[in-house]
């Protein structure tokens, strides 16, 4: 029983990237890999499948109990692993928020009607199929296969978890340079204010003075000039350091693009609505970046 629900799971994660690999390329008129993992796989498909299988094949016969129920538990699985994403990684890999009777964004009533229509057409006309090419594999071979897909599927897991958890480090690397560089502009922009309100200053107290106070006018701009001098060289220490801190941040985004690039830009391209829940800005920015493949 367990084998063969192995080998259920593996064939529908794979169908289930058909799929969506199909849709995408209607939809954008390119091949998308799409999926969690980089393999031709999607999991959930797989996993959703064997629930469908578990707990709906007494009720096959009954077409309105079996698609309420693939409507009820295939919405339930999709709304556990959106949520669970979101919460291990800080990402929203999919958003149903514009579409209407939505649930939090994570499933909507439009797939999930979807989702009970190709439950129905899997258990009644694609299912005895896949049993029939499940028993011509001999079980040897089979266990043997399975070994292999199983070590696949988790080496993968680990390089796509890897490459999002270096993706959301360089994230925050990116938004704390940009807030660093913000704070030197903000003092820069604070210091010419200063500057420029005291010069207004003191230009309004030598008028009043001027006539009674020509002497003193001559050595307090003399001293203005010396003040202004100091600034300048203030301010041009504090460009020198915007300067400096714009070429870490860029120098930062480079180091983004560069190694493991390919599973960053898989997953973006993979999932369009993927949003990030800490750093949002910088991960559209990257995105943009990539659609027009371009690097900074």
């Amino acid at each position: 029983m367990f084998y063969r629900f192995l080998w259920i799971f593996f064939i529908y994660a794979f169908l289930g990237w058909c799929t969506e690999v199909s849709y995408a390329a209607l939809v954008t008129g390119k091949f998308v890999n799409r999926g969690f993992l980089n393999g031709p796989v999607c999991p959930v498909y797989g996993f959703g499948v064997v629930i469908v299988l578990v707990c709906l094949t007494p009720l096959e016969e009954n077409l309105p109990v079996l698609f309420l129920g693939s409507v009820a538990l295939t919405s339930a699985l999709e709304w556990l692993t959106g949520f669970v994403l979101e919460k291990l990684f800080h990402q929203r890999w999919w958003d149903y928020s514009d579409q209407p009777f939505n649930l939090s964004g994570y499933i909507c009533l439009r797939f999930s009607i979807a989702w009970g229509l190709a439950c129905l057409f899997v258990v009644k006309l694609l299912h005895p199929t896949v049993l029939l090419l499940i028993k011509t594999i001999p079980h040897v071979v089979g266990v043997a296969l399975l070994a292999v897909l199983g070590a696949v599927m988790a080496v993968d897991l680990a390089a796509t978890v890897s490459t999002i958890v270096k993706l959301n480090r360089r994230l925050a690397q990116i938004d704390e340079l940009a807030a660093k560089i913000k704070e030197a502009s903000n003092e820069f922009g604070e210091n010419l204010a200063d500057r420029v309100l005291e010069a207004a200053e003191r230009g309004a107290g030598w008028r009043e003075d001027i006539e009674e106070l020509s002497f003193k006018l001559a050595l307090r701009r003399a001293e203005l000039a010396d003040d202004l001098e100091n600034w300048e060289q203030r301010r041009e220490e504090q460009r020198a350091q915007v300067r400096l801190q714009l070429e870490e941040w860029r120098a930062s985004v480079r180091a983004l693009h560069e190694g493991e690039f390919f599973g960053r830009r898989r997953l973006l391209r993979a999932f369009p609505r993927l949003r990030s829940i800490d750093h949002r800005n910088s991960l559209e920015r990257l995105r943009r970046w990539i659609e027009s493949d371009q690097r900074p």
